[in-house]
């Protein structure tokens, strides 16, 4: 074991780079009529750190507000215009110049949604997505700017026959050989990826006896264990996604990055919208926010580095179906946070997952379950050596553990293994730290268990 007692400020890196991090995006949808103008939304994105956004259109004063910006920007290709996109590559080709390249590189266009939802859209455009897409890379080619902007489609987790447990997840079968085989090999020959859009709200919303909403929330809880892989999750949301994983694994496509161009949590709902409160769209959100900055992929992938987009930057006062559609936006229109969440590694150094009293009591029961209440925090293998030595470092310097036990010839040194030093330290930090809601973390390298640790003859302690 290596312990370099490192400067504070390479420490403090550590702690938020203990894997290559992820990326924050947010979007702006505009179906509302007392939003701010589009260049007032653009000083809106600066002054939150957000430097990437995802709108449903192309429209013009949108893109020229973004324009000097530095925000990158994904662009979408609505539904109703698949047909014509994959009918006519001279409607392709116009719509590429008209739309993107009268903007870019100015306007920093990264990616263009093709269709949205397509496999639950009710005109049945399933067949000319495909088309469609493969007519605006071909644009892109002829304006020499295919190596800059990627082409993708964003899918509901609908499109999956099976997404419980992640293990068995599998795309439709109506839907393979038509579809998803041809659209994964386009991504895989365009270097592109597969888009995404997840919601644990709703699995929650649907099964709130059997999700707990800590799990469904980034909170600390026991996790769920695959039986299918033997991984264990701490959130819905990486359950979801690597049930994607899977999918495309059973397909060939295991090469296929993806990133989650929606994900959110609703502050408000109709009475039969469990869940839907700003306490649990804070909870959700910020803790998603510092899941993904502070590094680390999926138990199935660990080494993934996600970009998600938030859904949405305002609440959209214009949108149909249940009160919670209206009700997912970071911002009310006057641009005032509904609820405090960081977007940026910086602001979550002061960022606290803050329960109601209420919520903490009814949470509380469930996670104990040893006859003492006690709790202790141990590594999580699946994270990695790098990411294990890194957090170990910083558990063991800035993070003044209590290392000494685990030196060579002292009490804990053997097993003279990464995963039992580092849950030794991990372990000191938490208690030292009177167990508080996101001491056992370490950008996911962590995780709390009820059972005393058992590492060769060590006792872990359970308060100093």
């Amino acid at each position: 074991m290596h312990h370099s007692f490192i400067s504070v400020c390479i420490l403090l890196i550590s702690v938020f780079t203990l894997a290559d991090s992820g990326s924050i995006g947010v979007n702006y949808g505009r179906i509302a009529d007392n939003l701010p103008s589009a260049s007032e939304v653009v000083e809106l994105l600066k002054s939150q750190g957000l430097n990437r956004v995802k709108v449903y259109d192309t429209d013009p004063p949108v893109l020229h507000a973004l324009s000097g910006s530095g925000i990158k920007v994904t662009v979408n290709l609505p539904n109703e215009q698949l047909s014509n996109a994959a009918q006519s590559s001279s409607f392709a080709n116009s719509w590429v110049q008209r739309n993107v390249v009268a903007y870019h590189p100015h306007t920093e266009i990264e990616a263009i949604a093709v269709g949205n939802e397509v496999f639950v859209d009710p005109h049945n455009t399933t067949t000319f997505l495909v088309p469609a897409m493969k007519n605006i890379h071909e644009a892109l080619v002829k304006f020499n700017l295919d190596s800059d902007i990627k082409v993708s489609s964003p899918i509901a987790l609908s499109a999956l026959q099976n997404s419980y447990p992640s293990s068995a997840g599998s795309f439709r079968p109506e839907l393979v050989e038509p579809v998803f085989k041809p659209l994964l090999d386009f991504l895989r020959q365009t270097g592109s990826f597969l888009m995404v859009n997840a919601y644990p709200f709703f699995a929650y919303e649907s099964n709130t006896d059997v999700i707990s909403l800590d799990y469904a929330l980034f909170r600390e809880n026991p996790g769920v264990v695959d039986q299918g892989n033997g991984l264990r999750y701490f959130s819905l949301f990486d359950a979801q996604i690597d049930a994607v994983f899977v999918a495309m694994s059973a397909l060939k496509y295991d090469d296929i990055k993806l990133v989650v161009t929606e994900t959110g949590w609703p502050s408000k709902g109709d009475e039969n919208e469990n869940g839907a409160s700003i306490q649990n769209a804070a909870a959700y959100n910020g803790n998603l926010v510092r899941r993904i900055l502070t590094g680390g992929g999926t138990p199935l992938r660990p080494n993934a580095d996600l970009t998600v987009y938030l859904f949405a930057l305002f609440n959209e006062n214009k949108k149909s179906g249940p009160t919670s559609e209206r009700n997912y936006g970071l911002f009310y229109p006057n641009e005032e946070k509904v609820y405090d969440v960081p977007f940026t590694v910086e602001g979550l150094n002061n960022y606290r997952d803050n329960r109601s009293p209420v919520a903490a009591n009814q949470l509380a029961a469930p996670v104990s379950k040893t006859t003492t209440g006690k709790t202790w925090c141990v590594a999580n293998g699946e994270a990695g050596k790098e990411k294990l030595q890194a957090a170990l470092d910083y558990a063991c310097g800035e993070g003044s553990a209590d290392c000494h036990p685990i030196q060579p010839g002292a009490t804990c040194y053997d097993p003279n293994t990464i995963e039992a030093h580092a849950s030794f330290a991990f372990n000191s930090y938490y208690q030292k730290k009177a167990r508080q809601m996101g001491t056992c973390y370490f950008g996911g390298a962590a995780y709390v268990v009820t059972q005393p640790p058992k590492y060769g003859n060590c006792e872990f302690p359970t308060g100093y």
